[in-house]
């Protein structure tokens, strides 16, 4: 259990480091972009492709890391009001379709990407492939899911929220 919580919290901060990588890299495009057309009235083709693209890429990798961390905004005003066990029970009926759902996205993200590999498709504008930050995306679900299923079982054997 403890090499299995070790190799989820160090996979999610990895992503989570890429991601920051991603956002600079992001930040550093769109000012790039702004300099140029304020400067030499020549802007990047296709910033506001990869801007998408990137987001995309960070939010993905990111959630793990948030989720490692019990950053996410829960509402539980009302299971507040039950015991300590009531709680747990209720997290573990919850998790577990969480888990399930999360999995089913990525599987379905990784499809789509392969998809989008198989059949060519690129950017409008760019001509850029994009299904790269496509896997990217299904690569953060994928240890997203496994940060709750982790969630899970600690709360199934140790009892720990």
């Amino acid at each position: 259990m403890q090499i299995f919580e070790t190799l989820v919290v160090k996979i999610s901060r990895g992503l989570d480091f890429l991601a920051g990588l991603i956002l600079a890299a992001t930040a550093l495009l769109v000012v790039a972009n702004i300099l140029g057309r304020t400067l030499i009235n020549h802007s990047i083709l296709g910033t506001y492709e990869m801007v998408g693209f990137l987001t995309a890429a960070v939010v993905g990798l990111a959630m793990a890391r948030c989720a490692v961390e019990n950053g996410h905004i829960t509402v539980t005003f009302i299971l507040e009001r039950f015991s300590p066990a009531v709680q747990r029970i209720v997290e573990i009926i919850v998790g577990i379709p969480v888990f399930i759902f999360f999995l089913f996205a990525s599987y379905n993200l990784f499809r789509y990407g392969r998809l989008m590999d198989v059949s060519g498709e690129v950017a409008p504008t760019t001509q850029l492939i994009f299904y790269p930050f496509v896997y990217l995306v299904a690569i953060g679900f994928v240890v997203l899911a496994l940060t709750v299923l982790l969630q899970v079982i600690k709360l199934i054997v140790g009892g720990e929220r």
